[in-house]
């Protein structure tokens, strides 16, 4: 079989998915999210966890110039085959199987975070990096979005990012809308945005209004094709698949550090110079704790 089948599938849909009728779309959007599930269910499993019908399946490949669903399904299931087997788990999540219940869910929910983290950086290219650097490094101004969970590694990508890039800004500010922080924005700034499914309609806004305002556009997500008319200059996908009803974030921290050590890098001795100031300004206000100067203080 043709090794180049599949990524020429995957394009093909991305392509189409805005000709595509609705329900077109949600299976679409199953089988770009999820290639793995795809080359491994049978028709009616991918049907109902795409919850379409296998009609909808059929019509796609049909579309795409497929004979069939069999047909559609063999490149991807092809790649999982060349691909081999996974890497052995470390020994310590086989001893927690063998420590009763308990440790066998401890033992699922630390595999599944493990896999997440490597399958998230897996498909983090060189290129992709290389242009979600080049945006962020060269932007007047780079605004960092995100809501509710998601926010809490906005915060953090611009917390330590700032040292680096000192032209990081975390909207929204002061319990505001992003997008009043995005008023003045321009052509020159970007906007690095993180959002996960189910999608916050905050962030999606934000991100359109970035677009329509003219700024580059980085995203961090679960999926290349997050909305119809959402066209991100570069797209850093991450796993979030859990154990719980929430999606696991481990996978995004990862491309989060990742990125955050190639800002640094590139910063050079300008970003290296920052951080020491910052370091020196925490030292000289006592921000870290310090057993020693609390015991002074107490025998004072």
């Amino acid at each position: 079989m043709d090794p180049t089948l599949k990524s020429r599938t995957v394009a093909r849909l991305k392509v189409d998915l805005e000709r595509f009728t609705p329900r077109m779309q949600l299976a679409a959007k199953y089988v770009l999210d999820n290639p793995v599930e795809f080359g491994l269910d049978p028709i009616r499993e991918t049907a109902r966890k795409a919850g379409v019908s296998t009609y909808t399946l059929v019509r796609i490949a049909e579309h795409l110039g497929f004979d069939g669903f069999e047909e559609f399904r063999a490149p991807f299931r092809h790649a999982l085959l060349s691909a081999g087997a996974s890497a052995d788990r470390p020994g310590w999540v086989a001893g927690l199987r063998a420590r009763g219940e308990a440790g066998r869910f401890q033992a699922d929910v630390s595999a599944n975070a493990l896999s997440i983290v490597e399958r998230s950086l897996e498909r983090l290219g060189p290129e992709t990096l290389d242009r979600a650097a080049e945006i962020l490094m060269s932007a007047r101004r780079v605004y960092v979005t995100a809501v509710r969970a998601s926010f809490a590694m906005a915060y953090y990508f611009h917390y330590v990012g700032r040292m680096a890039v000192p032209s990081l800004r975390l909207i929204p500010r002061h319990m505001g809308s992003a997008v009043d922080d995005l008023n003045e924005a321009g052509p020159e700034d970007a906007m690095l945005a993180i959002t996960v499914a189910p999608y916050s309609r905050e962030t999606i806004e934000a991100c359109e209004f970035a677009q329509d305002k003219g700024l580059r556009l980085v995203l961090v997500s679960d999926s290349d094709v997050v909305a119809p008319g959402l066209k991100p200059d570069a797209v850093m996908v991450v796993s979030t698949l859990s154990e719980h009803h929430f999606g696991c974030y481990t996978g995004i921290v990862a491309v989060l550090e990742v990125l955050l050590a190639r800002l640094v890098r590139d910063g050079g001795a300008p970003a290296r110079a920052r951080i020491e100031s910052y370091e020196a300004l925490r030292t000289r206000h006592n921000v870290y704790w310090s057993r020693a100067k609390t015991r002074a203080g107490r025998q004072g």
